[in-house]
């Protein structure tokens, strides 16, 4: 199995390095401050923990966890057999979209992370995820409790008017509260926990879900309420003889559950608690998606490249609510984004891993009604990230959570079973053997991060190179950053804003040159061919053939149509 010192060095990367990916923020040298900055230290956790778990772990992955092995190397060729087959652009179906960033490389690295989180065996390693999740979420309630209080320090633009926290968007930041105080609760109610850990843990939970309603997103609520319950049952199951109790409890949280989802759809008495317009949104955008992949059902359409088919995919009723010039470049639904993505393969490869870790859990519980505080924690805080991700959408400093997580599972169901109890590094710090290794864990580790490092770097660069180019105002230096290199790759809208605030300035050649560009760069991108129909140069013949491709592009917009 693997040895202490590998295990030991990919924990104190989660310890350290999973609340940092949350937490890193830049804000004053690039224009996109949350999901580039994320995926640079993200590849760099990965890179570190996956090159440890896979050079020193790899055989007790295979031997004891060879499903998830397959199911990741599997999402992993599905996702690279969708990004050839695609039409989109390749940079963008390798680092996903401007403001996103969900492409090819963000979902190798989480399933790195996966990989690593399965090869822990020791107690004290699986609480060192809980705590780097503990830190990320004090120092969030700390920080947007400052803003409530007295306003934000932090320099960015908050077109919300609501908190934002590390996440820049009150829907993250209310799901990630959430899974912090469900979490935080489970772990607290373990029987070895202090009176100090307990008053601090209930303090910081309260302000927590005061926050939670502060940012007015449901989903911050949904998600606290409905893990709380799951913490709940554990409770009852551990302090019930016979199976009544727990039974009374799901039937009633079932029911709960029912009204409330029904109350999302317009039905019954918790309609004006739970319904918001955003709803109705969303059950068009997941339309749309399921449509999408099941047109290219073998391959998709490449990673993060929806947003490009989704005026194609909406439905009349689309031009109603929310209307034809609302559009998205993302499903609001991770499940349904792998099937827009990557078809019928790559979607279930994606629930092949979900499902690893429900099977984890019902495997743990089934064996033991004894409270155990890591398993809830860390079962609350996956189901939470579920339900997250099929009402919204897959941001880094989320999603990074639910992944670690379901390796996690997965990895403490091997560690709490009898058979293998004498090998495993339990609480109190019995040691496995060592496989033999020469080359140092650290060392490993730290050669992993740098080659993280560099694979995740160039969307940061990039944005940084473009902010620092548009400061300057400069055309020449502007031009020089829109040369495409392995450090500063392009993206669709780029080339929109160069050329609309270059006709802005009335370099009329300059912006016809550039629109010219951004068509050939991606020729299903929508605001590329209207850029080129309202160029001031481009000849009757180009807004011809811009016209007839805003149609292709968005056939029911009679806007267009017409």
């Amino acid at each position: 199995m693997l040895n202490k010192s590998a295990e030991n060095t990919i924990a104190k990367y989660f310890l350290i390095g999973a609340p940092f990916v949350a937490l890193f923020l830049l804000t004053s040298n690039v224009s996109d401050p949350v999901n580039v900055t994320k995926l640079f230290v993200l590849g760099g956790l990965a890179g570190a923990v996956g090159l440890v778990a896979l050079s020193q772990g790899f055989k007790e992955l295979w031997a004891k966890s060879k499903v998830i092995v397959i199911a990741s190397t599997l999402l992993i060729i599905f996702s690279l057999l969708s990004i050839f087959a695609s039409k989109g652009p390749f940079v963008q179906n390798l680092y996903g979209l401007y403001g996103r960033n969900t492409g090819f490389f963000t979902y190798f690295f989480l399933v790195l992370v996966a990989l690593a989180a399965a090869t822990l065996r020791s107690q004290r390693n699986f609480e060192s995820i809980l705590y780097g999740l503990f830190a990320a979420g004090g120092v969030n309630v700390i920080y947007c409790g400052w803003v409530l209080l007295f306003g934000d320090f932090v320099g960015w633009t908050n077109p919300y008017g609501n908190i934002l926290g590390t996440f820049g968007n009150p829907d993250f930041i209310s799901a990630f509260l959430g899974i912090y105080i469900v979490a935080s609760v489970a772990w607290a109610l373990g029987a070895n926990r202090s009176l100090r850990a307990r008053v601090i843990t209930s303090l910081f939970s309260i302000i927590a879900f005061y926050e939670v309603v502060k940012s007015h997103a449901i989903q911050g609520r949904v998600i606290t309420l409905g893990g709380l319950a799951v913490v709940l049952f554990f409770v009852i199951r551990s302090r019930s003889k016979g199976n009544l109790a727990q039974a009374v409890y799901l039937i009633f949280v079932s029911v709960l559950g029912i009204t409330a989802v029904l109350g999302a759809l317009q039905i019954g008495p918790l309609t004006q608690y739970v319904y918001k317009t955003s709803v109705s949104l969303r059950g068009e955008y997941w339309a749309a998606a399921f449509r999408t992949g099941k047109n290219h059902p073998l391959n998709g359409v490449g990673m993060d490249v929806f947003g490009d088919w989704y005026r194609r995919m909406r439905d009349a009723q689309a031009m109603i609510l929310p209307g034809p010039n609302t559009v998205t470049n993302v499903a609001h639904n991770v499940v349904l984004d792998f099937f827009a993505s990557g078809g019928w393969p790559l979607l279930f490869s994606y629930l092949a891993l979900i499902a690893l870790g429900a099977v984890a859990i019902f495997k743990i519980a089934g064996r033991n009604r004894k409270y155990d505080p890591i398993f809830v924690a860390l079962t609350a805080g996956w189901i939470c990230y579920q339900v997250q991700s099929i009402i919204s959408i897959n941001q880094i400093g989320l999603a990074l959570w639910g992944w670690m997580f379901t390796g996690a599972l997965i990895a403490y169901e091997i560690a709490t079973r009898t058979s293998d109890a004498s090998s495993s590094v339990d609480s109190v710090g019995k040691k496995s053997r060592s496989n033999g290794t020469v080359i140092s864990s650290g060392l490993i580790a730290g050669i992993g991060l740098v080659l993280g490092l560099i694979l995740a770097v160039p969307p940061l660069s990039s944005d940084m190179n473009w902010t620092s180019a548009l400061r300057s105002q400069n055309l020449a230096t502007i031009e020089a950053a829109l040369v495409p290199t392995y450090l500063h790759p392009q993206n669709s809208l780029r080339y929109a804003q160069i050329v609309q605030s270059l006709e802005q300035s009335k370099l009329y050649d300059k912006a016809h040159e550039y629109a010219l560009i951004g068509v050939q760069f991606n020729p299903d991108y929508f605001e590329a061919w209207k850029s080129l129909y309202y160029s001031t140069n481009a000849t009757a013949e180009e807004k011809s053939r811009a016209l007839e491709n805003l149609k292709r592009l968005d056939p029911l917009n009679t806007d267009v149509t017409k």
